[in-house]
């Protein structure tokens, strides 16, 4: 053979393998194309279907543009000259935290000093009436708020009320865009929502996320007398100055005030949580007739049922209120709730948990009788409860600027009294006669900040802490002149 013969050879040889080797990658191909001659996706079917369907239409219901349009008017933001100074005393372990999420800086060490707080707000009627948290304003001399539009006003503090951080204050102005209640009873896991706010001093803006969970607590109220933490879980995004905002659903409506985040950082880590609608409607329309909640209470105390709680109890069921003890003459012992009875529902709502059952009474008032759903002995019972006040009456509480109590008149100490020695709070004895009080030592003066290690810092404090009291008080506070001193009252 020459040698031109062999190359031809070989380049034949060549050309008839790549044909083969190009069959054989059709034959392969052709094995995977569906019946439209093209390969199918590893990908799902619906996914497929959306991808390629050019007719498919976004559900109206992922449109946030009507919500944020109805929501953004009536966000307002709110800045509050505070005077601040380091380790104030008789603070609770949350100011901390509570003064970081609402945009304050922290505390630097040496003489008190004025600064500014910042945090939101919601219009919840057009003749300016505005629901916030009770941080945002706590140490408020001055109230300003912006509007969404630029207009600024000073507003005026109507009513707070710590246990369930919520403080309304307003503004002298009327036709003002406002925000209408929803019923967050209704509002389900999974549902979308939008937060509105101005965090980090960015004004008006808008978030969105979904409900994550509902009845939430976070311990983040522990430490407040009658604290109530039932929140709405969202991972909307909420940072330092979204504190106060809207939580709307997307009809528009507020269905809760944001108030807290939970992070490892002080910025936002996808938990978020706001007090809901349902509470903040009735403690804002108390605070706006009477200037003071009307809390009203079953008398009981309490503990979620567990599987642990149920096996040791012999309780035929694992969620639940556990009722642990109930108070003399109380409105559960009236109703003949007991020791050991299983709380389910109240008003035929299902209560999961103390949270749950938290939220459910918070909405009513003393004096309103509710239906109460428990189990005792493997029975479901159910009674009727009338609701009392911190009291043991049902009886409208004011909000008393001072009281006298065994000899003792009390007044709120004075904000440059506190400034001055470093108090964020408390109750000053104005005058002093026979009584309890005087036989211990208390002097004319002598400003309370703590009964029984808990703070107080009105009138109205001091007086549900000697109601609820269990026994002797100690009571802490402060001199005039700076001298701290301790008593103990029997009772």
């Amino acid at each position: 053979m020459s040698k031109k013969q062999f190359l031809i050879g070989v380049l034949f040889a060549s050309i008839l393998g790549s044909l083969f080797a190009l069959m054989g990658y059709q034959y392969f191909v052709d094995q995977r194309k569906g019946s439209n001659g093209y390969a199918e996706p590893n990908k799902p079917v619906y996914f497929a279907k959306y991808a390629q369907d050019s007719s498919y239409v976004v559900p109206e219901g992922l449109n946030f543009v009507n919500a944020a349009e109805l929501a953004r008017p009536a966000v307002v933001h709110i800045k509050s000259t505070v005077t601040t100074n380091s380790n104030p005393r008789g603070a609770n372990p949350n100011e901390d935290f509570f003064r970081e999420f609402f945009g304050f800086p922290p505390d630097q060490q040496g003489q008190p000093r004025q600064g500014q707080a910042s945090g939101s707000g919601v219009i919840i009627s057009n003749d300016g009436y505005i629901v916030t948290n009770f941080h945002v304003i706590e140490h408020a001399e001055n109230i300003e708020v912006t509007l969404d539009d630029n207009r600024t006003f000073e507003a005026k503090l109507i009513g707070k009320d710590e246990s369930t951080d919520l403080a309304v204050i307003k503004v002298e102005e009327s036709n003002l865009p406002f925000l209408a209640f929803g019923n967050s009873d209704k509002v389900r896991v999974g549902e979308w929502v939008l937060a509105v706010g101005n965090p980090f001093e960015l004004t008006s803006t808008v978030t969105a996320g979904i409900v994550s969970a509902k009845a939430r607590n976070i311990n983040i109220l522990r430490n407040r007398q009658y604290g109530i933490e039932s929140f709405i879980q969202t991972d909307a995004a909420v940072n330092p100055g979204n504190s106060g905002g809207a939580l709307v659903d997307l009809k528009g409506n507020l269905i809760g005030i944001n108030t807290a985040i939970a992070t490892p950082t002080g910025s936002y880590a996808g938990y978020s949580f706001a007090v809901p609608s349902s509470i903040v409607e009735k403690v804002t329309s108390d605070l706006m007739e009477f200037g003071v909640v009307q809390r009203a209470l079953l008398g009981i105390s309490i503990r979620n049922v567990d599987a642990e709680l149920a096996e040791s109890e012999d309780l035929d069921a694992v969620s639940g209120v556990y009722v642990m003890g109930v108070n003399e003459g109380s409105a559960a012992d009236e109703a003949g709730i007991k020791e050991g009875d299983v709380i389910t529902a109240i008003n035929k709502v299902k209560v999961s948990n103390v949270a749950e059952l938290q939220a459910q009474v918070a909405v009513n008032r003393p004096g309103d009788k509710v239906k109460v759903t428990y189990l005792r002995d493997g029975n479901t019972e159910t009674t009727y409860a009338t609701l009392k006040n911190f009291m043991g009456d049902t009886q409208i509480v004011k909000n008393e600027a001072s009281a006298t109590v065994e000899g003792a008149t009390f007044a709120d100490a004075d904000q440059e009294i506190l400034n001055k020695y470093d108090i964020v709070g408390g109750v000053q004895i104005v005058d002093i006669k026979s009584g309890k009080w005087k036989d211990v030592g208390i002097k004319e003066n002598f400003i309370i900040t703590a009964v029984n290690k808990r703070s107080v810092k009105s009138v109205d404090e001091l007086l549900r802490a000697i109601q609820s009291r269990e026994g002797g008080m100690l009571i802490e506070g402060i001199y005039p002149d700076g001298e701290r001193a301790f008593y103990a009252i029997g009772w």
